[in-house]
């Protein structure tokens, strides 16, 4: 699919960037901002690949100073992946637009990507804020994701959903954590369960998956599961609204698949 970037490295011939920040983007001007000012400092270039942007995401993203590209959206692992090969750092961070760094996670990127003896791949500590609330229990509040990379060993997986970054070599992992700001207010939440539990019903229909009775038993168990083993319900109001969130997710990808095959 053809990119359409509306500008682009004016001098080629430029010292290559040491570290591209990379995001995709779509209607994200209440969160790019603080995204784009969190890695300010430590990205020497920021790339950015839109699928659309009816609001002030593409102003927001050029008043810091981005690459910006267009690009219609498919599936999550295949834009993704479009993005990362519009980078031209050294190092690639791949970030969202609800993701923030910490200071603490910047200056060891920092470190990192100045190192001749780094690993090729970092995982981070990713964290989870709630309708305004640090999530810590539940399976939500802590999780390590891999974001950070020597370019030319990255990849993403070609999913449609859940994409995640693959490194072709040695992985460590950073003590600074990654901060998710996630969902302001429910009907967002909703809204994202909705589109997302359409790709995964058609990933899983692709790949000959069938409804099953038993995954009526997905709601109390992801709810018993998320409360009490993971201790979610010490999170309080939201920490059982996002386990009960959870729940619906998990069933709503398998009540698509089965209506899709009626």
């Amino acid at each position: 699919m053809r990119l359409e970037p509306s500008h682009l490295n004016p001098d080629p011939a430029a010292v290559p960037p040491l570290l591209s920040a990379v995001l995709i983007v779509n209607n994200e001007e209440a969160h790019l901002a603080a995204c784009l000012e969190s890695v300010r400092g430590i990205a020497d270039e920021i790339v950015i690949l839109d699928s659309g942007s009816t609001d002030g995401t593409v102003a927001i993203a050029r008043e810091h100073g981005a690459r910006i590209s267009t690009r219609a959206f498919d599936d999550f692992g295949r834009q993704k992946q479009a993005a990362l090969e519009l980078a031209t750092g050294e190092w690639i961070l791949s970030i969202d637009a609800d993701e923030r760094v910490t200071p603490p996670l910047a200056r060891e990127i920092a470190r990192v990507v100045r190192d001749p003896n780094a690993a090729d791949g970092y995982w981070v500590r990713r964290t989870m804020v709630y309708l305004g609330k640090r999530l810590r229990f539940g399976g939500a509040g802590s999780e390590w994701i891999l974001r950070l990379a020597r370019r030319q060993r990255a990849r993403f997986a070609p999913l449609p959903v859940h994409e995640h970054l693959i490194v072709d070599g040695r992985t460590e992992r950073l003590a600074g954590a990654l901060d998710h700001l996630k969902y302001r207010a429910l009907r967002e939440h909703v809204d994202t369960i909705n589109r997302y539990t359409e790709l995964a019903a058609r990933r899983k229909g692709e790949a000959g998956r069938r409804f099953s009775v038993l995954h009526v038993m997905r709601i109390p168990w992801e709810l018993f599961s998320r409360l009490v083993l993971r201790l979610g319900i010490l999170d309080g109001r939201a920490g059982i609204i996002h386990a009960a969130m959870a729940a619906f997710y998990a069933f709503v990808q398998y009540a698509k698949l089965w209506r899709k095959a009626e």
